[in-house]
């Protein structure tokens, strides 16, 4: 497996008041949770570091037709998808980099100090990552998971 791979973190916690999370991640709050970019490719079909807003947040990954974003919105939970106003821009036209966003998830959950890792259900199933005890489903009270991947440790 490939190891050799940047990773672009989004968001930990707040830096300077323990147990104050930056907002609007509320469970950020302890030192033990980060949020990490996926890995795109651009219009060529080059690995980039580029991210496809300014924030990193809020441009989906099959975001019309994903079951679960629909459910969890039709349940009432309208903050699900909200971090799509978060993007302060879409700036760049990538492509999710299956393999090496798989990559790193599968190097990530393979850690023993990982405690546990969210995306959307429909990411775990395209990515084949389906035996991966690790990674779950945060529940539709939090925003959606397939603009990025949220990583807790032990």
């Amino acid at each position: 497996k490939e190891t050799n791979i940047s990773i672009t973190y989004l968001d930990a916690n707040f830096p300077f008041i323990n147990g104050f999370p930056l907002l609007p991640h509320l469970s950020h709050n302890d030192g033990k949770k980060v949020d990490l970019s996926f890995m795109y490719l651009d219009k060529n079909g080059n690995p980039t570091d580029k991210k496809p807003s300014i924030s990193g947040y809020g441009v989906f990954s099959n975001s019309e037709d994903n079951y679960t974003s629909k459910t969890c919105i039709d349940k009432g939970y309208w903050q699900y998808d909200y971090s799509k106003y978060l993007t302060f821009g879409t700036i760049n036209d990538l492509t999710l980099d299956k393999n090496k966003t798989k990559t790193l998830i599968q190097n990530l959950v393979n850690k023993s100090q990982t405690q546990k890792l969210f995306i959307e259900p429909h990411l775990k199933q395209s990515l084949g990552l389906n035996n991966e005890t690790k990674i779950r489903f945060h529940g539709c009270r939090a925003v959606r998971h397939d603009d990025h991947i949220h990583l807790q440790i032990k």
